[in-house]
């Protein structure tokens, strides 16, 4: 078994449409890829809900390792749009070696990921992240994934796919994608939004592609772990 963590169902969408024998119990979806058995939890944005999904993870599946996914965020312009991202500060060694090799088609970046306590999109906290703690790419969840999965004894390989850059940042504040107390996107505040700033209606749409070849790029990776780790 392996397990599998998003923050989000829109990280997860294109993998779950692939399982086969997929089963829903207590927030996680087990199922298998390719042969494999998986079972994937969303940890939800940030790390106030990390602890206890990945607990109940860990607990019913027993995985042999977990792979903490989803989307990041560049804080150098050394990062594309869709760059996969291998952390390489949060991965354990024998895992990263064989993820590199695995998807050495894919030419996967080996980084330093920084786990942020907020939403970061401006150029200054993208520099200041780059700066002080010398990452590349930044999330909100891998660091309290982490520490649980070495409380269990429980390898882990973190990868991400770069979502934005800042020069593609993205289309509208933080605070109007995303609700982070209910943990969803409010879709009338961001509607109100758009019609208050109709220059950035256009934006939008072509963020939502460039979400969605992302995710389709960080589906394929993931399967293609899954398949040899």
């Amino acid at each position: 078994m392996i397990g599998i963590t998003f923050a989000l169902p829109s990280e997860s969408s294109d993998l779950v449409r692939r399982l086969r024998a997929v089963e829903r119990c207590d927030n996680l979806i087990s199922g298998n890829v390719n042969g494999r058995d998986v079972a994937l939890v969303h940890t939800g944005v940030g790390a106030r809900n990390c602890n206890q999904r990945l607990e109940i993870l860990l607990h019913k599946t027993r995985p042999r390792l977990v792979i903490s996914s989803g989307f990041a965020g560049a804080v150098t312009e050394k990062l594309r749009v869709g760059d996969l991202v291998l952390a390489q500060n949060f991965s354990d060694p024998r895992l990263l070696a064989s993820a590199e090799r695995i998807l050495r088609d894919r030419q996967p970046r080996l980084a330093k990921l920084f786990t942020s306590t907020s939403i970061i999109d401006s150029i200054a906290e993208r520099n200041e992240i780059a700066r002080a703690a010398d990452a590349a790419a930044v999330d909100m969840e891998t660091g309290a994934i982490v520490a649980v999965c070495n409380a269990h004894g429980v390898p882990l390989i973190s990868l991400r796919a770069i979502s934005d850059t800042a020069s593609q940042p993205f289309p509208a504040p933080p605070s109007v994608l995303f609700d982070s107390e209910r943990q969803q996107t409010s879709y009338g505040r961001l509607l109100a939004y758009l019609l208050r700033h109709p220059g950035l209606i256009w934006p939008s749409f072509r963020f939502a592609r460039q979400i969605a070849r992302v995710r389709a790029a960080l589906t394929e990776a993931i399967v293609a772990l899954v398949s040899e780790l």
